[in-house]
């Protein structure tokens, strides 16, 4: 899981900008350093980070606004739904469910949205202005803008900076909920180490590809409806070991929302499934279906679509060694000006004229650069994510475009990588990790679940 704040329910922004991210401060300095953060809203079935990959939709006229339903007496509006309807886009080939049903899962998330900001707010927590100026500073740096362009292309967008201010402090809401009520509450013992590694010694650690056919249980059915849907569930489950095309099913019956990709959830290690799901395949081979699994969501028709073998005890991790030449904008420097400084610095190393690191002793204005912008020998996680996520698509050798971070501008260029394996002490902090993360989102799921049998939940009328 990505650990970085994605803003699910942010405003979503087109044209080339990326999706918003709260990022936690990092210590000031000019070399990159870690930051990382819990994600904050509960997926209520949709993909957290689908963003959109065409032009942003001219505004249109909304019908006219109703109550879809109430949280704890609080409205959820026909508008808050299309709104997200129509921000909502996803990666060209990938095929949305039919629009009643996302009009319902978009309604289900801001359900959950509503009950954890409403328990946020009778834990009077709150965002102040300094933590919603340096959010959208980080939007606007991860777009290669400044705040005042990020403005002026929201309202290009039809859309609005108070708008995508409210969104922000939202999310930081749930994010404070969640690490006050959930992550703070989670404790992994020295015993529980040793035992996940007396486990995992002896055996390679599996990493899984499942693909699911979920058929749904809606909450309090009785025993009739839960019978009858087991049978349905069991009934697929034998015609795709019958030989049926399970991908076929799962488009045709499946009422999950991974069923336009055949219902697959990707590979994975298997600490990052549900126990369950991985209990129920653990003696299969590759294509087979397993028995049919009861969760709280519902029944699931599972099928390994792919396993792999990764043991523990040869974990291994990638360094990178990069280099990079920082400018730093300011009042005699633009940041278009150093943009297009480093753009032109990048096409006299890429056309032999310079050398990376003669350019960087005498234009870049890191501590680095007496070293040719060596940055050394990284681990991941030591740089911002913005750094990182641009250095880690670079194969050695290549240069990046000149990228915008909250340190100025910056030319990376990968000299080399390499596996280092785990020391006995990372060992056990990656086990520690591990485990700290697979007990946060179950503790996560099971509160968020809670919080919404508590509410007093009335449904008016749907979205149209």
């Amino acid at each position: 899981m990505n650990k970085s704040l994605v803003l699910a329910s942010a405003l979503l922004l087109s044209g080339g900008l990326a999706s918003a991210q709260a990022l936690k401060p990092s210590k000031a300095s000019s070399r990159p350093a870690a930051a990382a953060a819990k994600p904050a809203t509960a997926s209520a079935g949709l993909p957290a980070t689908a963003m959109p990959t065409t032009a942003a939709p001219a505004v249109q006229e909304l019908p006219a606004n109703h109550v879809v339903v109430l949280v704890n007496s609080e409205p959820v509006t026909s508008h808050e739904v299309l709104a997200r309807l129509t921000r909502l886009q996803t990666p060209a080939g990938t095929q949305l469910p039919p629009r009643a049903e996302l009009l319902r899962q978009l309604t289900e998330r801001l359900i959950l949205e509503r009950v954890q900001l409403q328990a946020a707010a009778e834990l009077g927590l709150k965002i102040d202005e300094a933590a919603l100026v340096q959010a959208e500073e980080n939007i606007a740096r991860q777009n290669g803008l400044n705040v005042e362009q990020l403005r002026a292309r929201l309202k290009a967008m039809g859309e609005d900076s108070e708008s995508l201010r409210a969104n922000l402090r939202h999310e930081l809401l749930l994010q404070r909920v969640r690490e006050r009520e959930v992550d703070s509450r989670i404790r992994i013992g020295e015993q529980e180490i040793d035992a996940y590694l007396a486990e995992h010694q002896s055996a390679e650690l599996a990493e899984l590809n499942l693909a699911q056919l979920l058929i749904r249980v809606p909450e309090g059915a009785d025993a009739a409806t839960v019978e009858r849907l087991r049978q349905r569930a069991e009934q697929l489950a034998q015609r795709a070991r019958s030989g049926a095309d399970f991908t076929a099913l799962v488009r045709e019956f499946s009422e999950a929302p991974d069923k336009a990709n055949g219902g697959q959830l990707g590979l994975r290690s298997a600490e990052r499934y549900p126990t369950l799901f991985v209990d129920a395949v653990r003696s299969l081979q590759t294509g087979q279906i397993a028995e049919v699994v009861r969760s709280g969501a519902g029944f699931h028709v599972l099928k390994l679509v792919e396993k792999r073998n990764a043991g523990l005890a040869d974990a291994t991790y990638t360094q990178t060694r990069a280099r990079h030449i920082l400018l730093r904008p300011g009042a005699q420097l633009s940041q278009e000006a150093a943009i297009a400084r480093l753009q032109e610095l990048r096409q006299r190393i890429g056309n032999g004229s310079a050398r990376f690191e003669e350019l960087a002793r005498q234009y870049s204005q890191d501590g680095s650069a007496s070293a040719g912008g060596d940055l050394g020998w990284a681990n991941p996680g030591m740089f911002v994510p913005e750094f990182e996520q641009v250095m880690s698509r670079l194969a050695p050798g290549q240069l990046s475009e000149p990228l915008v971070s909250r340190f100025g501008v910056h030319l990376i260029q990968v000299q080399e990588r390499r596996q280092v394996p785990l020391s006995a002490r990372e060992q056990r902090e990656w086990v520690r990790n591990l485990l700290r993360e697979q007990k946060a989102e179950e503790a996560y799921e099971t509160w968020v679940r809670e919080l919404r049998a508590r509410a007093y939940i009335e449904y008016r009328e749907p979205p149209q």
